[in-house]
């Protein structure tokens, strides 16, 4: 007998007797029925974790898929952590509930609200689709003990996922996750104590109001001409209300909205990737930029917690890299941002470095963390309080930015407010994004950056990116791009000599001479290896900037192949 068999066919049946769900009991039921056992073992092989932004996951039947069982087993977790953490009434203790547009989120977040309530804490909920920043700020505002929200941002259809917040309203990070975690897997699946249920109470209009009021009051208010033409999209999410109320209450009318992305639809029917790094996703934006000859687009994801940004280009509109919108609106930021307390800029590790150098012209801070907002905020909070720093500003290169202390965590609806205040100062001084990009890099050196992607699906797959790190380490290349490499770092090992927010993790990376670096980790989001390049060069008077930028990304997406190349990708 096959040992291994026979006890992957009893997890599975014992999954399904504890499943509330009994469509995903019918799906599971079926697999065990006809013995599927390489389908099993990818639904039971890897169970979900709270990666870079919480659980996430196809949707289906099983512990590695996202399903009610999961949000049921994660929100019971939740609330006895809580409990045991909190030895007041569980009443006095207050849970954020919100969820995205897509099809299961409703369910799933009305599952979480029931486990809650029978655990005795109550929730405040949204009572529609909402913005992730939204339930952020709700968590900060209505001081909240957590916050849960059912999204899956920009991953495609098939996808959800569970974003925790902890009570200092940030993303939940070592130990507390490990913990949560470990609730999870306990005897008992979903099940919870038969109390009368706490009350759940809806998120009023008044929160929204006083969101947006915060946005209109952080934001800069110069004398810059209103009358720039936008294009938005929302790409069938969520923030499409919001971010073209934020807008008009800074003044800008002239927007337009792309018409077929306009409304809510988790189905994403006019974008196979609803992320907004992805130029196809953008088509029907640029489409309408080119016939209102609109002076910039703005996308959010589908939970509108990122922003994308085109602008006018020699041949039409031209996306910028998540790194060059950070940049900017760094610069931007710290132009105004007082000299006292000490400015404070935070960074993920797979950012372009050069955000150090523009920290360092106006005497501010800057920090580098892991990968994932949760981790530039917990950096901020404690830099706050042990250096008397504040923080003004923090960035990833995936489209995510934090500006001032509304939102802990990324925003991009209070970004997209920001970006057209400095497309509306340039423009007022006779100047473009393009032109202010090329005087910073003229001032700090120029970078550049570039990706490369390798996915890998179910647990074999993750075997593999685990072994490509192992490989790099044990025999890395000489040179990438014609730059030798000069140093190896193993994030892996060796936190405890490390800030915090850089503890152990499954992250390469390789220093190079001439000015660069190359990095690679697992994605916490999709079964996927990204790795990461990015080179610089000083840039003399007499260079042209266009061809040397040119240059020196084709070189950085070189680096990054050669390293894929040699891994064996």
């Amino acid at each position: 007998m096959d040992v291994d068999r026979e006890a992957l066919l009893a997890e599975a049946r014992a999954w399904i007797l504890l499943d509330p769900d009994p469509e995903t009991r019918r799906e599971l039921a079926a697999l065990v029925d006809t013995e599927r056992m390489e389908e099993l073992g990818d639904r039971f092989g890897s169970p979900l974790k709270f990666g870079t932004a919480g659980l996430r996951g196809v949707v289906g039947a099983g512990p590695s898929r996202m399903n009610r069982a999961v949000v049921e087993r994660a929100t019971r977790a939740v609330a006895e952590y809580l409990l045991d953490e909190n030895t007041g009434d569980a009443k006095d203790l207050v849970v954020v509930v919100g969820f995205d547009a897509r099809p299961t989120s409703r369910d799933f977040a009305d599952a979480a609200i029931r486990v809650l309530g029978a655990y005795g804490v109550p929730a405040r909920y949204f009572a529609e689709p909402c913005p992730t920043p939204l339930v952020a700020y709700a968590a900060r505002e209505l001081s909240a003990a957590a916050a849960i929200v059912i999204t899956a941002s920009h991953n495609p259809a098939e996808y959800n996922g569970y974003k925790l917040y902890g009570k200092d309203a940030v993303q939940i990070v070592p130990p507390v996750d490990a913990e949560i975690e470990r609730r999870m897997r306990a005897p008992g699946g979903s099940a919870v104590p038969a109390v009368p249920p706490a009350p759940a109470v809806p998120i009023s209009e008044a929160l929204v109001e006083r969101y947006l009021a915060r946005i209109d009051s952080e934001r800069p208010h110069g004398n810059a001409q209103r009358s720039l033409s936008i294009v938005y999209t929302p790409l069938h999410g969520v923030g499409g209300a919001l971010a073209t109320r934020a807008l008009a209450r800074a003044g800008f009318t002239r927007v337009a909205v792309v018409p077929e992305q306009a409304a809510p639809d988790g189905a994403f029917p006019t974008a196979r990737s609803p992320n907004p790094e992805d130029p196809a996703a953008l088509a029907l934006a640029l489409s309408l930029a080119a016939k209102r000859n609109a002076d910039v687009v703005l996308a959010n994801d589908p939970d509108a917690d990122r922003l994308a940004v085109c602008v006018p280009a020699p041949s039409g509109h031209r996306p910028l890299s998540g790194n060059q919108i950070g940049v900017l609106l760094a610069d931007f930021v710290l132009r105004r941002a007082p000299r006292a307390p000490r400015p404070l800029v935070v960074s993920s590790i797979v950012s372009s470095p050069m955000l150090a150098d523009v920290a360092a012209a106006y005497g501010a801070r800057h920090e580098t963390t892991l990968t994932g907002f949760k981790w530039i905020w917990t950096c901020a909070l404690e830099l706050e309080e042990t250096e008397g720093v504040r923080f003004v500003f923090g960035y990833e290169e995936a489209i995510g930015y934090s500006i001032g202390r509304s939102v802990r965590d990324k925003d991009g609806i209070n970004a997209a407010v920001w970006f057209a205040e400095l497309a509306a100062e340039l423009a007022a001084e006779g100047e473009t994004v393009w032109s202010r990009l090329a005087a910073l890099h003229r001032r700090h050196g120029l970078w550049a950056s570039a990706q490369h992607g390798v996915t890998r699906r179910g647990a074999g797959g993750a075997r593999e990116i685990a072994a490509s790190l192992d490989s790099v380490v044990r025999t890395p290349p000489a040179s990438l791009a014609g730059r030798g490499v000069a140093n190896v770092v193993d994030f892996r090992e060796g936190g405890q000599n490390r800030p915090p927010w850089l503890p152990n993790s499954p992250l390469v990376l390789l220093e190079l001479e001439r000015g660069g670096r190359v990095l690679l980790r697992p994605s916490g989001t999709e079964p996927k290896l990204k790795i990461y390049a990015d080179l610089r060069r000083d840039v003399a008077a007499a260079d042209s900037l266009v061809e040397a930028e040119a240059a020196l990304e084709a070189a950085a997406r070189r680096a990054a192949a050669e390293l894929a190349a040699c891994l064996g990708f």
